[in-house]
């Protein structure tokens, strides 16, 4: 993530200098590093530490029938608002073009580029997991320990990696998750840079300026693209996506500026983007398409920096690479900045109208 203050600027640095390993999808170098960091969120009620369970839920793993299901925000949140009809925004071409013509690259995958997953890796935890302290580089927009976090959690780029490291952690028995930038080990407990605890059942935005392990501000978990969705033939929210620039000021629902650009042609981080109606979709293999279908129904969010049109999803042995591949037939040209204000009902939420 880029630029969480000004007077981060030096530190933010050497971590884009780091950023490119681990994050490219399967099969193509890294076209551009890819930056993050952030934090913020409303504080998880403190926990009685309890024993670590013996054993954990991977990302398909199903919580237990007697347990109310946890979605991923509310179905009212703005991930979740259909935008194949919102108004383009009059300075789409513009936007677009700043973003750049490029082909769109599904961040993640099957198997390992340069040694590590391929993706941002989302640990399932159960209930009663051990709460263990985390300390932030950027404690004034962090979230408060302790974090459920296990000491074997997935790293992205894993253990030795030297990009953004997120670390992604879904308390399903709770409902929220826990979303580390920069996450290391550290004794009994961990480090980052930034931390931030989402309430899944809540629609509440993060504090006006506040950051996350994003640098919009946002929830990292709401916005990735995940094996399970595709497998069930519907992704049903809006997915992460990162631009090389944006402009100073962010697009609700962003809570936070990431430049000092002032630009009018880039995107703000928060911006929507929507593959446009009039491109055809019926040649692309099944994996490909349901993603594609998602950018048309619930678009793009802009949440960080990095390489134009790189989409988040998760690690999973199941993607087909060759399928993902598919969606580079898709361009810059092919999508559209919509208008999305209407659907906000306040500023401090992610309800829609």
């Amino acid at each position: 993530m880029i630029g969480l203050s000004t007077r981060r600027t030096a530190a933010v640095a050497a971590v884009l200098a780091l950023s490119a390993a681990g994050c490219s999808g399967p099969g193509t170098p890294p076209a551009a590093p890819v930056a993050t960091a952030a934090a913020a969120a409303t504080p998880a009620p403190p926990a009685a530490p309890s024993p670590v369970p013996a054993a954990r839920a991977g990302l398909g793993g199903r919580p237990s029938p007697s347990a109310r299901p946890c979605t991923v925000f509310p179905a009212d949140n703005v991930w979740h608002a259909d935008v194949s009809r919102l108004p383009v925004h009059p300075r789409s071409a513009a936007m677009i073009g700043a973003i750049g013509g490029g082909a769109v690259h599904a961040d993640f995958g099957s198997g390992r580029w340069e040694g590590a997953p391929i993706g941002i890796p989302v640990t399932v935890v159960p209930a009663g997991q051990r709460r263990v302290p985390v300390t932030f580089g950027y404690a004034d927009e962090s979230d408060p320990g302790p974090y459920p976090i296990p000491p074997d959690a997935a790293v992205e780029g894993g253990p030795d990696g030297t990009g953004d490291r997120h670390v992604i952690v879904w308390d399903r028995a709770a409902c929220r998750a826990y979303e580390l930038f920069d996450a290391h080990r550290s004794g009994a407990g961990w480090r980052a840079g930034s931390g931030a605890v989402f309430d899944l059942r809540s629609n509440r935005l993060r504090r006006a300026g506040w950051t996350s392990a994003d640098a919009a501000g946002l929830s990292i978990l709401a916005g990735l693209v995940r094996y399970d969705e595709v497998a069930a033939g519907r992704i049903d929210h809006a997915i992460r996506v990162t631009v090389p620039r944006t402009r100073t000021g962010w697009t609700w629902p962003a809570t936070h500026s990431a430049s000092s650009a002032t630009d009018p042609a880039l995107p703000q981080l928060g911006q929507r983007l929507r593959l446009k109606r009039s491109v055809d979709l019926s040649r692309l293999p099944r994996q490909a398409r349901i993603v594609a279908e998602a950018m048309r129904r619930y678009g793009l969010i802009v949440a960080d920096h990095g390489s134009a049109w790189f989409l988040s999803g998760a690690p999973d042995p199941r993607w087909d690479n060759d399928a993902l591949h598919a969606l580079g037939g898709l361009r810059g040209s092919d999508f559209e900045v919509v208008d999305a204000a209407g659907l906000m009902v306040s500023a401090g939420s992610g309800a829609t109208g």
